[in-house]
């Protein structure tokens, strides 16, 4: 059996976050097609947070297969309102609506990571986040947007935390990690339990 590990996903983000965990490890993004996974979904009732372990888990177990003996970590995030998922908007136009849509309300963000090894899921754990943004004026968005740029396209809310998007927020209830993404404490107990990083 490898010690070694491969993450499922393009992001630099996890990666920055794996890397500075001190973890050890390789990056081999999954090639799917994200929304056609999610297609099958579709107007059968299943919640957010299943969506998303599901598609962590097709992501692992695509890659896992080319990667015989490695540990490999997929990852997916799911953003919802009143059980609706929605996807990263593509234009800052796009963006100006969704924060409209999300203004005054809580969302949930929905992150989740999986584990499999030769095809198998060997561990799946999924991340919420309830996120209560603040009621924004149109004349606020338009200036955040134009201070944030478009950057902000890359995240499925419009904003990141850790940045000029933590203005947009009454009340976040729910860890650092599952918001940007990568439910990184669940994910480090695991490893340590397979006795992949340091006791």
């Amino acid at each position: 059996m490898s010690d070694k590990i491969v993450l499922a996903s393009a992001s630099v983000h996890r990666a920055d976050l794996m890397s500075r965990a001190g973890i050890k490890f390789e990056v081999r993004p999954a090639e799917i097609d994200e929304r056609a996974a999610e297609a099958p979904f579709a107007n059968t009732g299943s919640i957010p947070a299943d969506v998303a372990r599901v598609l962590a888990e097709i992501k692992a177990v695509d890659v896992s297969g080319k990667e015989p003996g490695a540990l490999v970590i997929g990852c997916d995030q799911i953003l919802s309102l009143d059980d609706q998922i929605l996807h990263k908007a593509k234009t800052m136009e796009e963006a100006r609506r969704r924060l409209l849509t999300l203004s005054g309300k809580t969302h949930q963000l929905s992150s989740a990571v999986v584990i499999a090894r030769d095809g198998a899921v060997i561990w799946d754990h999924v991340g919420i986040a309830l996120m209560n943004m603040r009621k924004l004026s149109p004349q606020f968005i338009g200036r955040y947007l134009s201070a944030a740029g478009p950057s902000v396209l890359g995240s499925v809310g419009v904003y990141q935390v850790e940045g000029l998007g933590i203005q947009l927020f009454d009340s976040i209830d729910g860890d650092f990690f599952t918001i940007v993404g990568l439910p990184l404490l669940a994910l480090v107990k695991q490893l340590r339990q397979q006795g992949l990083v340091d006791d």
